[in-house]
């Protein structure tokens, strides 16, 4: 899991990818999963949104701008997620079972810089999808595919200090630790105090690890 930051505003730069619409997010393929774009219109991938987000584990180590408490929570959230896909500064993935195409999370991509060839990635998995490698699956797929088709150069991964779990995804799937940046995100469920986060990195130069 990650914290989902606010968005990058910068402006691409010359000669880099142009915003994607919303409607052509691109579906990835591969360990056994298909990452596709997520549709706030559609109630079913709404409340499984607000599932995902509401989850006790989910609140543990995440503090969103926007606390799902109901759908319509849901729904503005997702939307913003979906947005960042059409100005050029994200790319939300659906995390879809490639066998049953059932929904198993989320992977996100924000905080994009053109000029920087830089983004940074989040994910979360479902509780009843947990203990299958889900998120290490969907971060390995994304990451190719953003240091390929996307043009990407440098990818940051951070989490709140103690969250082990994404300690251990970020070293299986090529991003080492980097440092301990103090204060960098809210206390779960709090907006007035903070707490530290482990910096995971990796750039489009390093050796890609092999499939979990």
């Amino acid at each position: 899991m990650s914290r989902w930051p606010i968005d990058d505003n910068d402006p691409p730069a010359a000669g880099t990818t142009a915003p994607l619409p919303v409607d052509s997010v691109p579906e990835l393929r591969g360990h056994g999963l298909v990452l596709r774009g997520w549709d706030p219109g559609a109630e079913a991938q709404v409340r499984t949104w607000l599932h995902g987000r509401s989850d006790p584990e989910f609140r543990r180590w995440n503090t969103p701008l926007i606390l799902d408490e109901r759908l319509d929570d849901a729904r503005t959230s997702l939307a913003a997620h979906v947005r960042a896909a059409a100005d050029g500064t994200g790319m939300p993935f659906r995390v879809t079972d490639e066998a049953s195409g059932a929904t198993l999370g989320h992977l996100g991509l924000g905080v994009v810089s053109r000029p920087m060839r830089s983004g940074r990635v989040g994910y979360w998995v479902l509780p009843e999808a947990r203990g299958r490698n889900v998120a290490a699956r969907a971060l390995l797929l994304a990451t190719r595919w953003a240091f390929t088709d996307f043009g990407l150069h440098r990818l940051e991964l951070d989490h709140a200090l103690g969250h082990e779990a994404s300690c251990r995804i970020a070293a299986r799937c090529g991003y080492p630790y980097e440092g301990t940046l103090r204060g960098a995100m809210w206390e779960a469920g709090r907006h007035d105090a903070f707490r530290d986060c482990h910096l995971h990195a990796r750039l489009s130069t390093d050796p890609e690890p092999g499939a979990p």
